[in-house]
């Protein structure tokens, strides 16, 4: 999963949200150098990668694509299930986006010690609204252009946008069945299901 569904699972206490990002920025043994609060949300991070990267509904999405690469087809997956959670938000969440970015914004910009490449790029998450404008499908090309950059092998995205573009619904499907299940196994995991039980009532998504 992508930066919005980490930010949406971990917890939204500062600490939690801190870790739930720190998540993708932070490699190998957590041996104390944050605070349990964030070593704990950094592990649910990592439990939420693993238990995607192995789920079955993950697993038939990815072999959808047929232009991308498996590998590259799961960076782009991630990136694509983030869009249909802001998308449809308000099915999964019981504030607005726009609080929601806001205070996460508002903890990144109030922690002086961030980790990483974190350090460099919370600014501009906050001043282009990254999390917020997920919502808006074409702000992908955007975004898997930025991804692509950062790849050995760039051109492996070339025809990401397209094969998107082609499997929106299939996709978009795929999200509906299989973010409630990751709902539910990180209550579970973390502790909070009365926290996060609002939001993991299937029926309200159409």
């Amino acid at each position: 999963m992508n930066y919005l569904a980490h930010l949406h699972l971990g917890g939204q206490l500062p600490a939690q949200l801190l870790g739930s990002l720190y998540g993708d920025f932070v490699k190998g043994p957590l041996q104390g150098q944050f605070s349990p609060q964030i070593e704990s949300a950094i592990a649910l991070h990592r439990s939420i990668d693993r238990f995607t990267d192995s789920h079955p509904q993950v697993g038939e999405a990815l072999s959808r694509f047929t232009l991308t690469r498996r590998r590259y087809a799961g960076i782009v997956l991630d990136v694509f299930f983030d869009h249909c959670l802001a998308r449809d938000w308000a099915l999964y969440a019981d504030q607005p986006l726009e609080r929601f970015t806001c205070d996460v914004y508002r903890v990144l910009a109030a922690e002086p010690a961030l980790p990483g490449r974190l350090a460099q790029i919370a600014p501009y998450m906050a001043a282009d609204d990254w999390l917020g404008s997920y919502r808006e499908f074409a702000v992908m090309e955007q975004v898997l252009r930025g991804i692509s950059r950062r790849l050995t092998r760039p051109q492996e995205l070339d025809h990401a946008m397209q094969e998107l573009q082609a499997l929106y619904e299939p996709l978009s499907e795929d999200f509906r069945v299989f973010y409630p299940q990751l709902q539910m196994f990180a209550a579970q995991h973390s502790g909070s299901l009365g926290r996060l039980a609002p939001a993991l009532a299937p029926h309200r998504s159409a």
